[in-house]
Order: structure tokens, then sequence, then C-alpha cells
């Protein structure tokens, strides 16, 4: 049995900031589900892991993330509904992004000045409800008004299959073509065994 159609967010509903000055909200989503628990902290796609960690080779993601919300550039942004923390992009220009950048898998196809799109989490009671959309058109927004030439994502292509929702940050392909986002090549990098595309959209 089918799930009830969920209700569409109409865009006046929804907020979509930058992370500056927002870390706790950007802990509940992509800090650890615990307290002391692990967590990616969205910053293991975004950063060498050197840089992830202290002299003693302690995990610092947590201090990271907590720089970058506090820093000039974002490391993304969040979606509120109705005032409502609701979701997160990961996002920002590829040139802040050292593995990203340094990454032989990762390919660019274009050497211009992007943003890339690296992680998306949409809270359960959000879901299918046209917020991604909205959270890619907010990146968009704010990439073109920093004077960025185009924002770039390498999502998944489940070819027909379904992808587990913990494994889905990454996003997929069809949610980028819908946000007018176009594919420019298959590259060699996976995510749950799926290939990732290089997508692109010009601004």
């Amino acid at each position: 049995m089918r799930s009830p159609q969920r209700e569409r967010l109409a865009p006046d509903q929804v907020e979509v900031v930058p992370a500056t000055g927002r870390f706790d909200d950007v802990a509940r989503i992509v800090g650890p589900s615990v307290p002391g628990g692990s967590a990616c902290w969205c910053l293991s796609h975004r950063l060498r892991s050197a840089e992830l960690k202290g002299p003693d080779g302690e995990d610092r993601r947590e201090e990271v993330m907590r720089g970058l919300c506090a820093g000039p550039v974002p490391p993304g942004f969040l979606a509120y509904v109705d005032g409502e923390l609701a979701g997160w992009v990961g996002a920002a220009p590829r040139s802040s992004m050292s593995y990203v950048a340094s990454s032989s898998k990762l390919v660019r196809a274009h050497d211009d000045e992007a943003w890339v799109v690296i992680c998306l989490r949409i809270l359960p009671a959000f879901r299918r409800r046209g917020l991604t959309r909205l959270l890619l058109e907010g990146v968009v927004d704010a990439a073109r008004r920093a004077g960025a030439d185009a924002v770039e994502a390498y999502p998944v292509d489940p070819e027909g299959g379904r992808v587990d929702q913990s494994m889905a940050y990454v996003g997929l392909v069809g949610w980028f073509e819908d946000a007018g986002f176009a594919r420019v090549l298959r590259t060699e990098a996976t995510s749950a065994r799926l290939p990732r595309w290089l997508v692109r959209r010009e601004l």
C-alpha cells in the first residue's frame, strides 16, 4: 500500500537562509544523533582528512563545522517551513572545498567559478513535499549573487532502482534535473555502489 500523497509546499512557506551564525540548527541535521556520537558533519566530501584531525589525531569535525558557520563563507543553507527547521543543503564555492577540488574522481568539465552541492538532507516530516527543489533554488540564487558561473553537483543515478534514504545524501540525478540541472558526464565516483554524475546549472 502506497503512503498518502503529502501536500506540496508553497514557496512562501519556505525560507532558505545561509548557515552563518546557525551552528545549533546545522548540528541538529548533520551532527550526531546522540550526544558524544559520531557524525560526518557534512565534511567528509568537503575537506581532506588531514584537515579534520587535530595535532594528536583527534577528530575535530564539530570544531571545524562550528568555525565554518562563524566564517565569511557559509558551509551551506538551511530551510525552514513556517519557521520550523526542515532541511539542509551543503553547498559552497568549489575553491573552498579542498576534497572536491583535489579529487581525481569528482572531475570537472569547466575551469570556471562554480559552486558545488555535496549534501542534501530533509527531515522526515518534510520529505516528498518539494523542499529539495526549493533548497537547490536557494543555492542557485546565492551563487548567482556571488558572481559564480554555475552550480554543480555529483548525485547518483539509481537507474530505475531505489536508494535507501540514509545513502541518498549526495542526491539523485532526477532531483537536480527537476531543478534545471543538466547531466554533463558520468564520473568514476560512486555512492551506495551507484554511479555519480556531474550535473550542472549555468548561471
